[in-house]
């Protein structure tokens, strides 16, 4: 594997212009980078803040060799890239995560198979090629399944809870878009995912597991650290080690979990990326997911992930935008991250807040207090 260190004054390029490229982007300008960013939009959050802007599909051949000439390293910010393009970007061009670990993690069936190869657990599942497999498969799973298309799903998107056979004919349609997984439903007590970074020298560090709750399959909002005991922290660590060192990665790699009641840990999903439930560590770790990233495709020694103080992170939604700037005055304590987006629209993710915190259960409460997010969105509640 190349191990070249990239200097402050080269030129990161990202692919992709959304929030996490913007926050790369920040992350490594501090440090003395310049950024060339590839994505379809004119002024997306990532082109607000980089030096050169290329303004093509993520599929463009040509746009992808011209992001080449201009960087001395590319990264990207989200899994959905084509991953011929990526694989043969990374033959011209110095791309240390390279394209592997995107064929695994932006296909489902191929993700499950190389974490239960790697020896991880994860949830019961089957691989649904027609709608007639369905019903026995779900049978010998056990009702609830849910059905999850192999790729393109994100926030809740291309997925469907079947609690009965009477509700097979509603998924049925996600199979037009080829095979699905159908996944035995977990009861679990927390959801909680750990981020692992490792730089191409084969050093890797590992962020203490954070709990998530969602709202509406969206993330809403992230505890760090998370609640859970000493040992179930452990066990989340070592799990997120174990599925690195599977995939051999290089970057960063969100694991996110499903924590049982009786402690058992079962992987989720994969993210190769730096993930919304680590915005937190910008400030309540001594080095965030961002700077760790920028350093681990630069080949830096990475630094420590420790927290430093107790953090809630709760996103912005379109619909809780005016609201959370008419509050900025009102909270001394609040980080406001506001990613640039051009229009505020329902479920769309704006921004972020975090509040470091000594006490997580009133900050939870405070939080709740300002109904800016509704009770119905069960800040610091309980998922089943």
């Amino acid at each position: 594997m190349n191990k070249q260190v990239i200097y402050p004054g080269q030129t990161i390029g990202i692919i992709g212009g959304g929030q996490l490229g913007r926050m790369m982007a920040l992350a490594a300008k501090e440090a003395g980078f310049r950024i060339a960013v590839l994505d379809p939009g004119t002024d997306g959050p990532c082109a607000q803040v980089a030096d050169e802007v290329i303004i093509a599909d993520y599929e463009d051949r040509e746009a992808l060799q011209r992001l080449a000439e201009l960087s001395d390293v590319i990264t990207y910010e989200f899994e959905n890239i084509d991953y011929e393009a990526l694989k043969g970007l990374a033959e011209s061009a110095y791309v240390p995560q390279g394209a592997e670990l995107i064929r695994i993690t932006q296909n489902r069936i191929a993700e499950k198979e190389a974490l239960v190869y790697g020896g991880v657990e994860v949830a019961p599942y089957e691989v649904i090629e027609s709608e007639q497999e369905i019903g026995g498969k779900a049978e010998a799973l056990g009702y609830p399944v849910v059905l999850k298309t192999a790729t393109g799903g994100y926030d809740g998107k291309g997925q469907v809870v079947l609690y009965e056979a009477a509700d097979i004919e509603k998924a049925a349609g996600l199979l037009a878009d080829g095979p699905c997984v159908l996944e035995k439903w977990m009861s679990f007590e927390k959801e909680v995912s750990v981020i692992v970074t490792r730089n191409p020298s084969g050093e890797l560090s590992v962020f203490p597991a954070v709990e998530n709750i969602h709202s509406e399959n969206i993330l809403h909002l992230t505890i760090a650290p998370a609640r859970i005991s000493d040992a179930d922290n452990e066990k989340a660590v070592n799990t997120a080690k174990r599925v690195a060192e599977t995939l051999d990665m290089v970057g960063t790699l969100a694991v996110e979990m499903f924590l049982t009641e009786a402690g058992d840990i079962y992987v989720n999903e994969l993210a190769p990326r730096p993930h919304n439930s680590g915005h937190f560590s910008i400030e309540a770790c001594e080095t965030s997911q961002f700077a760790q990233h920028i350093r681990a495709v630069c080949n830096w020694p990475l630094k420590s992930t420790e927290i430093i103080k107790p953090a809630v992170m709760v996103n912005i939604l379109g619909e809780h935008l005016d609201e959370v700037i008419q509050n900025i005055p009102l909270q001394p304590n609040w980080s406001i991250h506001l990613y640039g987006k051009d229009e505020a629209k329902a479920k769309r993710k704006m921004g972020h807040v975090t509040a470091l915190t000594n006490d997580i259960e009133a900050t939870l409460l405070e939080l709740n207090e300002t109904n800016i997010w509704n009770s119905k969105e069960m800040i610091g509640g309980k998922q089943s």
